[in-house]
């Protein structure tokens, strides 16, 4: 994953987003007014704040980063990074939870395998009256493997659905709230983008073009 730039190093969307910024910033009253003083064509200072980008992004670079990592935390999500495997009961991030998995899948199959051919044998030699205390104890054995084999696919099937439960509980109530987080610091990063970036920059750029001795002092 990509580290996260300073806001001069701007994404595609970021560019896209500067640019309606500084569109929103020109087109308020404030700098209208000064606009019509000062005689400034509105094209150049366009082109001036777009050139003084690097500059003017560097005011709101504390909130740029936190935008910029939560956005890369939401990528990674949708991209599957984390994600968690399906299969296997238990915590499947610990040591040996593949192995479990794989326990949990054989063990009721090879049990139920073992459990027909016991009692096949059994009830074969029974039938065919040779060996009764042979028959009679594989017949037991038989009986035996089939408990094991429905016990085995009881646990299975709990920690399966144990498994899908959290996955649920945990997918759809977390990607809302990244997404909401996500939104928030992307506002807050052009707030501070359009209040302590660009909008001083114009300020001051119209001023110092300004033939008039009466514009409003707009420094803070």
């Amino acid at each position: 994953m990509r580290r996260p730039s300073r806001s001069g190093d701007f994404e595609d969307e970021d560019r896209s987003d500067y640019t309606s910024a500084l569109d929103e910033v020109i087109n308020g009253p404030e700098i209208q007014r000064l606009l019509e003083r000062s005689g400034v064509p509105v094209g150049r200072l366009r082109t001036l704040a777009l050139e003084a980008a690097p500059r003017t992004a560097a005011a709101a670079d504390t909130e740029y980063r936190r935008y910029a990592v939560l956005r890369q935390e939401a990528l990674g999500a949708r991209h599957g990074v984390r994600a968690a495997p399906l299969s296997g009961p238990g915590d499947q991030e610990r040591p040996g939870a593949g192995v479990l998995a794989v326990l949990g899948v054989l063990t009721p199959v090879l049990a139920a395998v073992a459990a027909a051919t016991f009692l096949l044998l059994g009830y074969a030699l029974r039938f065919a009256e040779s060996l009764p205390a042979l028959s009679g104890t594989l017949v037991g054995v038989g009986w035996i493997s089939l408990s094991v084999a429905a016990a085995a696919s009881l646990i299975s099937i709990v920690a399966l659905y144990r498994t899908a439960a959290r996955q649920s509980a945990d997918g759809p109530s977390a990607a809302p709230v990244r997404a909401d987080a996500l939104d928030r610091a992307r506002e807050a990063w052009l707030d501070a983008l359009r209040d302590k970036g660009i909008r001083p920059f114009l300020v001051g750029k119209l001023t110092e073009a300004a033939p008039s001795p009466y514009l409003p002092d707009t420094r803070r």
